[in-house]
């Protein structure tokens, strides 16, 4: 189970604090229950999932992981740009106790990574899209209880994207998804329940149908 409560954010800005992004977030989400959040674009579902997955601290509130969650697949940060592709992926493996398969586990990445010869490159001069495709190989590469993904489905060609697609599939089996996709075929083929992020707050629904359509209504309104 993961446990939001009364999560606060914002940022500072060369004029001081800025607007609250999150304010007063609070909600809890079961094991094997996977959740879509919708918003508006700005609205705050990036930095709500930075902040579950441990990459982001709220201002006030806090987080509880009674499980183990992944960072955000397609979230840039975390890896050094100095490094190749696959000096990242090995210190990776050591963080996560994994010596004795590092061969085995840098192998998957790179195959499911798709990045080339840019594996052996430094991070620094990959492109916004490989370094999201690395991100996720490195997810998949380790055995989490959620998942976190950012717009990875829109990540690279089509081809990929099916990749991409099909490796959710498997998770459902043994874990669950708290994913951000402004695709609604996405959202509803691997998500039931639905977090609605407006203005700071959260508001959750247990039907992802009833998340987009409230969504919807703030548009037509």
């Amino acid at each position: 189970m993961i446990i939001v409560e009364d999560v606060h954010k914002r940022y500072q800005t060369q004029h001081g604090p800025g607007k609250w992004v999150l304010r007063g977030v609070s909600f809890s989400i079961p094991r094997k229950l996977s959740v879509g959040l919708i918003g508006a674009n700005g609205a705050g579902k990036s930095t709500l999932l930075r902040i579950v997955g441990g990459v982001d601290q709220p201002n006030k509130g806090r987080v509880e992981r009674h499980c183990r969650v992944s960072w955000p697949m397609g979230f840039g940060g975390g890896l050094q740009g100095s490094l190749t592709g696959r000096q990242n992926a090995k210190f990776v493996c050591r963080v996560h106790g994994h010596e004795d398969d590092i061969p085995d586990r840098l192998a998957y990445v790179q195959d499911f990574a798709e990045i080339g010869d840019a594996f052996d490159e430094p991070v620094k001069t990959y492109s916004s899209g490989m370094r999201s495709r690395l991100q996720f190989a490195l997810s998949l590469a380790f055995d989490f209880d959620v998942y976190i993904s950012d717009e990875v489905t829109s990540a690279g060609d089509a081809a990929f994207k099916i990749k991409a697609a099909a490796a959710f599939k498997k998770l459902a089996d043994h874990a669950s998804l708290i994913m951000v996709s402004h695709g609604e075929s996405t959202l509803r083929e691997f998500c039931s329940a639905g977090i609605w992020i407006h203005d700071g707050r959260a508001h959750w629904f247990d039907r992802i149908d009833d998340a987009l359509q409230a969504y919807k209504g703030t548009l037509s309104a």
